[in-house]
């Protein structure tokens, strides 16, 4: 049982563009394999298709109207504001790849790897301070104990950590910050710092 760590300050930054990236890719992937799932379960329709529900057929024909549907569902969820994920989508299309394992074997595994991938690749980025150590919570997370870092200050939005080994890391925060709060941030770590010398 793993205990989760209580963190002083949490400071949530906006999304990098990856994140967009990340589903225009995913939803190329989703239209890819609907219209090629289409395309086989044509080559494969019988005489049968009706009668046989667990037909080649029938099982790309599923696999397309629920690639579609999660597709259809995301935009109206997106539209509406909400985050959305495709992985359940691009699981479904890593089983259909799989019907032809002898030809598709690696897509199939290539869509699994995608669906599994999509949720880390697009966390909330945060950065979370305590006294001992200021955590990133990316792929791979990156931490930083004090003693590796000169100066952070947070001022006008941005967040600026200044590491002892030249590097400066700077992010915009996701929303508004009063003044006082950003002060007592800035104090905060004004003092760890001090702790550090």
């Amino acid at each position: 049982m793993s205990i989760q760590k209580t963190y002083d300050y949490v400071i949530v930054t906006k999304a990098p563009a990856g994140h967009k990236l990340i589903d225009l890719i995913s939803q190329l992937m989703l239209l890819m394999s609907a219209a090629a799932f289409i395309y086989e379960g044509a080559k494969n329709l019988s005489d049968r298709f009706l009668a046989d529900i667990v037909s080649l057929s029938s099982l790309y024909f599923l696999a397309t109207a629920i690639i579609i549907y999660w597709l259809i569902y995301c935009f109206i969820k997106k539209r509406n504001g909400d985050e959305v994920l495709y992985r359940f989508a691009l699981f479904i299309a890593a089983c259909g790849w799989y019907l032809n394992k002898q030809q598709w074997i690696y897509l199939s595994i290539s869509y699994l790897v995608a669906s599994i991938l999509e949720k880390p690749l697009k966390v909330t980025p945060e950065v979370a301070f305590d006294v001992e150590e200021i955590v990133f919570n990316t792929v791979p997370k990156r931490k930083y104990s004090w003693n590796e870092v000169s100066n952070v200050i947070l001022k006008e939005g941005i967040l600026t950590i200044d590491l002892k080994n030249n590097k400066l890391i700077q992010k915009e925060i996701d929303a508004d910050i009063s003044e006082a709060d950003e002060q007592d941030f800035n104090d905060f770590c004004k003092h760890q710092l001090k702790n550090t010398v």
